[in-house]
C-alpha cells in the first residue's frame, strides 16, 4: 500500500501512524510510516522496519551470503523485513519461505510489504516449534527472528529447536538467531544462551554485536573478514 507523496516526504521528518490492530498472540500491532519505511512494532518491541531493520542490515554485510536461487527459511516473519533487505539492499533474488504464527502480521506483511517485493514468498500460518519439526525441506539461509512483544518464547531457546533448525541447513548452509542486547540484563542472557544452549550444537559458532542485538551465527566461516 503506496502512502502520498507528501506523507512520504514529511515521514523523514515526522513518524506518522497508519493503523492498529491485535491479534490473539499481540495485544498490540501497530504500523507506522517513518523515513518513507513501513514499521511494525508492538507495546515494547520493533517488529520490523522494513530495510532499516538495521541488526540483520549489518549482519548480511558482514557475512557470506548464498549465491541467487538459494531457499530462504524465516521463522518469524515481522513486516517481512528480512526478505525484503535481502532483494531490495543486498540485491540478491531468492526464494522465501516464512513461517509465522500470527495470521493477523501475515495479512499486514501482504498488505504492506508483498507488493514492494519481486521475489516469491511463501507464507505460512504456523507455530515454528511444530512447522520445524515436520519440515523435510533443506534451505541455504535461515533466519530466527521469534518473538512475542519483546520476549523470545522459552520453547525456542532450546538445544531441541535449534537441533531441529540445523536439519534444516544444506552442508553450508547460513543460520542466525537474532537476540537483544538492548540493557546489561539482554546481553548476560544473550551470553549465557549462546554459551549453555547455542554453541553446543554448532561446531564454530560465533556472535556479532549489532544495534543493541546479538545476532548469532552458526559457523565462523560464513564471516567476510576471516
Amino acid at each position: 500500500m503506496r502512502q502520498p507523496l507528501w506523507k512520504q516526504w514529511l515521514s523523514y521528518i515526522f513518524e506518522f501512524h497508519i493503523e492498529s490492530t491485535s491479534s490473539d498472540h499481540n495485544d498490540q500491532l501497530n504500523i507506522s510510516l517513518y523515513k518513507n519505511r513501513y514499521q511494525l512494532y508492538t507495546e515494547n518491541a520493533i517488529y520490523s522496519f522494513g530495510d532499516l531493520y538495521d541488526n540483520f542490515t549489518e549482519t548480511f554485510k558482514l557475512i557470506h551470503l548464498p549465491k541467487d536461487e538459494a531457499k530462504i527459511l524465516v521463522l518469524g516473519l515481522g513486516l517481512g523485513s528480512v526478505p525484503l533487505i535481502l532483494e531490495k539492499k543486498m540485491q540478491k533474488k531468492y526464494y522465501y519461505t516464512a513461517v509465522e504464527i500470527d495470521e493477523e502480521v501475515i495479512g499486514l506483511t501482504t498488505k504492506y510489504t508483498l507488493p514492494q517485493m519481486n521475489s516469491p514468498m511463501q507464507m505460512i500460518a504456523a507455530d515454528a516449534m511444530i512447522w520445524v519439526d515436520l519440515c523435510q525441506e533443506k534451505f541455504d539461509l535461515i533466519a530466527i527472528d521469534l518473538f512475542l512483544d519483546d520476549i523470545i518464547p522459552a520453547k525456542f531457546e532450546k538445544q531441541d529447536f535449534l537441533e531441529k533448525c540445523k536439519g534444516l541447513l544444506h552442508p553450508n548452509g547460513v543460520l542466525l538467531y537474532n537476540r537483544l542486547a538492548y540493557t546489561s540484563m539482554d546481553v548476560d542472557s544473550s551470553a549465557a544462551f549462546f554459551k549453555t544452549t547455542f554453541a553446543p550444537v554448532f561446531e564454530n559458532p560465533t556472535h556479532l554485536d549489532v544495534h543493541k542485538n546479538w545476532m548469532l551465527l552458526n559457523d565462523k566461516k560464513h564471516l567476510k573478514n576471516l
